[in-house]
């Protein structure tokens, strides 16, 4: 559906965006995660056209961006950070001026009015000045007007910057019912907002692409390292110099104890030193009462991989 290919964006000597490639497939929903000033944003303009590349390719459904624009630009609904609303004018105005730029088939817009409403719950509203809209509701009509025309693509730009907890929930749950009929980009630095409702996720690092893949594969790092909590007894120095005796693990750090005096320790380890650890341990005559994987938090994930690539 969506294909980027060795893009990059320079502005003068310096590269905003370099060397990017990744692949959107149809029906997915794909967080584009990066910190502030990564090259999100000038990603999603690329691919919606309103920047140019300056070198690579960009097709949507097969449509070169530069070659074909209105084929493939007929394909995306794009809601950007600051939606472009007309505050003098009604959402139901507003939403009739996107459909004749859009070319929507006059005899439809009623209808396809009516079905956008509902789904980004303004029908209720229709009347209403934009302007006197709440800051949810402002952004709810910045998304109606990205589905005007029933494009297969949605992208969005941080689409809950500045909405309360409420409005973000609202929003949340609207992105998943879009994601059942679209295609949909979900841009953030909002990470428990992007993992809550997308299943694949691309990693922007100053400006180079450092991560593509769902969050079960993402888990454990590219080394073949993985995190494991074990709880043991005995005195910490021991447990320590023990577990960092083991070939094979690389940190270990006591994370406190337990209400039964055992101590939990966090250990970085190489996947296949598992048995080692625990014979290590019992050598040294030091109970095991538990060896478990760490799971990694989407966030964890981000720092890893962002920081990985500074360190290179």
């Amino acid at each position: 559906m969506i294909e980027i290919k060795n893009v990059s964006k320079r502005y003068g000597s310096k590269y905003a965006v370099r060397d990017a490639s990744f692949s959107v497939q149809k029906g997915e929903v794909v967080g584009f995660l990066g910190r502030n000033g990564a090259g999100k944003s000038t990603t999603m303009n690329m691919i919606t056209g309103y920047i140019s590349t300056t070198a690579g390719s960009i097709s949507i459904d097969g449509y070169d961006i530069l070659k074909n624009p209105y084929e493939a630009k007929r394909q995306i609904g794009y809601l950007p950070e600051n939606p472009p609303l007309y505050m003098d004018m009604t959402v139901e105005e507003y939403l009739r001026f996107c459909c004749d730029v859009k070319k929507v088939n006059r005899k439809y817009i009623k209808k396809h009015l009516d079905d956008i409403t509902e789904l980004t719950g303004l029908a209720h509203v229709r009347g209403r000045l934009i302007r006197n809209l709440s800051k949810g509701y402002k952004q709810r009509t910045g998304l109606a007007q990205a589905l005007v025309g029933n494009p297969e693509v949605i992208i969005l730009d941080e689409p809950t910057v500045g909405l309360d907890p409420t409005q973000i929930i609202e929003i949340r749950s609207l992105i998943r019912r879009l994601g059942e009929d679209h295609t949909v980009i979900l841009s953030s630095h909002i990470l428990p907002e992007v993992s809550e409702v997308c299943e694949k996720f691309i990693v922007i690092n100053e400006g180079r692409i450092v991560a593509q893949d769902t969050l079960a594969n993402l888990t454990g790092s590219s080394d073949g390292r993985m995190r494991m909590l074990v709880r043991a007894a005995g005195p910490e120095a021991e447990g320590k110099a023990a577990l960092l005796s083991v070939d094979g693990v690389h940190a270990c750090e006591c994370l406190g104890s337990t209400e039964d005096g055992m101590l939990d320790y966090q250990v970085e380890l190489e996947k296949d030193s598992r048995a080692a650890v625990f014979e290590k341990l019992a050598a040294c005559h030091i109970p095991v009462v538990l060896m478990k994987p760490m799971d990694e938090t989407l966030e964890d994930i981000f720092l890893r991989l962002t920081q990985e690539e500074m360190s290179k």
